[in-house]
């Protein structure tokens, strides 16, 4: 029994490291984690008595248990069942594909990343850029809602800065849950993302079994109240205008919302965003022109820091003005309850196209009502007017006056035209200054003129708020 036993220095130290890390796995770990669970949920609790919208008990269930109840979902065995019989694949291959999906789309929502880190980076990458405003509010209308009622954001998409904008700026009212595409699927960008409870959508995915899956989750999180941002055009806009509605999310909202006795109204809040400059403006219109040759990613490096290099000049000679003006508007809730009540609808008892003639519909006039409230900034006012000219010289007298001319018009038809300083004059003087920085304006002798290549990039900026411009009259 007092028999010594000799080991080799290698073997003693490997078993003095499985020991150690057994007792950090079943001693230290479980405490840390209580401990810091318990920090993460008295944050919440200050955090959500000066929240407009609560942080909901959703965000506070652990990642594990809400995939477990995705893939154990009534609704998703019954589709995994249905794919099983009728492609002939073994159950639990499915079983093993729709965790993947699962763990895939589910967030890992953390409160203290998303106020105290991400609301600090947002904040500082926002105001480095642009010169940020929240142009409008409709404060009556926000604080008329039923409390408890899910609210979810449906907003234009001009930019991928519209998530660091808008984050920022509702960060007082609420901690929002987006739906991102796949091109944000990459380590560590993924892992920040889910932090911030955003969820990843596959776009136009045809695989049923993944809709399923996806579908479930929006109407659980949707049913526990969970605050969430949506862009309805689907992607960026690429010429400027407002694209027509894709209404899948929107649907998978409101195919299991009960109208009548659910516990909570479905409110959807349109949000107008606009910039003076789009980071991604050339960007986006190559992609309208998919004849042309897709360029390396070296290339794309190499102009990344060409045009880092260029605005640090500008900074350093004092001419650089930030990328102009960045502003959101928020414009009147839109219940639910209170649409379909309106119309004696319930989506959950309608045929496949009976629904979609009504959310087709429902996202015209979701459309339109976040148009409305779409800010009409200096950039694309003056790119307008420049536009309207055609390529004709104009002086900087008659710019202004027809430019003026232009906001009249505007805020007869109901837009919300942010004009800086109050000062009009001055509205018009920086946004000319951008376009001319950006050479797309060249001023020669007094006069005015729109360089002809860059007329596509001018319409860009004008498409943003053609739709607020009233209608020409007929002959």
């Amino acid at each position: 029994m007092n028999r010594l036993i000799s080991l080799p220095l290698w073997l003693a130290i490997l078993l003095s490291l499985l020991a150690a890390w057994a007792a950090l796995d079943r001693l230290l770990v479980p405490g840390v984690r209580w401990y810091l669970r318990r920090r993460v949920n008295r944050a919440i609790d200050e955090l959500n008595t000066r929240l407009r919208l609560k942080i909901p008990p959703f965000h506070r269930t652990r990642r594990r248990v809400l995939i477990d109840r995705l893939v154990y979902d009534p609704a998703v065995v019954e589709a995994v069942d249905l794919h099983a019989r009728e492609q002939g694949i073994p159950r639990r291959v499915l079983v093993s594909r729709v965790e993947r999906y699962a763990r895939e789309i589910v967030p890992a929502f953390n409160a203290y990343f998303y106020f105290r880190i991400g609301y600090w980076i947002s904040k500082r990458v926002a105001q480095l850029l642009y010169r940020v405003r929240l142009g409008f509010s409709d404060e009556a209308g926000l604080a008329a809602l039923a409390p408890g009622s899910t609210v979810v954001f449906l907003m234009n998409h001009r930019s991928n800065m519209d998530y660091v904008l808008v984050g920022y700026l509702a960060a007082d009212r609420t901690a929002l849950s987006y739906a991102v595409g796949e091109w944000a699927r990459i380590w560590p960008l993924q892992t920040l993302i889910r932090s911030t409870g955003a969820y990843f959508v596959r776009r136009n995915s045809g695989d049923l079994l993944y809709r399923r899956v996806l579908e479930r989750y929006i109407a659980m999180a949707t049913a526990a109240g969970v605050p969430q941002a949506v862009y309805p055009e689907g992607g960026l806009s690429r010429d400027g205008l407002l694209r027509a509605p894709k209404l899948g999310i929107l649907d998978y909202m409101l195919r299991s919302f009960d109208p009548h006795h659910g516990d909570r109204d479905l409110v959807f809040i349109p949000v107008g965003i606009n910039y003076d400059r789009v980071l991604e403006d050339r960007t986006l219109l190559l992609g309208q022109q998919p004849e042309r040759p897709r360029r390396s990613p070296l290339f794309a490096a190499r102009t990344a820091l060409r045009f880092i290099g260029r605005n640090l000049a500008l900074m350093l000679r004092s001419r650089w003005h930030r990328f102009g003006y960045a502003c959101v508007n928020f414009g009147t809730p839109l219940s639910m309850r209170r649409y379909l009540g309106e119309r004696g609808l319930d989506l959950r008892h309608l045929s496949r196209e009976e629904r979609a003639t009504h959310l087709a519909r429902l996202g015209e006039e979701l459309m339109a009502k976040i148009g409305g409230v779409i800010p009409v900034l200096p950039v694309p006012l003056v790119a307008a007017v420049l536009v309207r000219c055609a390529g004709e010289p104009i002086s900087e007298l008659e710019l202004k006056a027809r430019t003026f001319r232009l906001m009249t018009e505007l805020e007869k038809a109901g837009a919300h035209v942010y004009i800086p300083r109050r000062d009009q004059d001055y509205a018009i003087v920086a946004g000319l200054r951008m376009l001319t920085l950006r050479h797309l304006v060249e001023e020669t002798d007094g006069l005015y003129v729109a360089k002809t290549g860059e007329m596509p990039l001018l319409r860009y900026y004008a498409g943003s708020i053609s739709h607020l411009l009233p209608a020409p009259a007929p002959a």
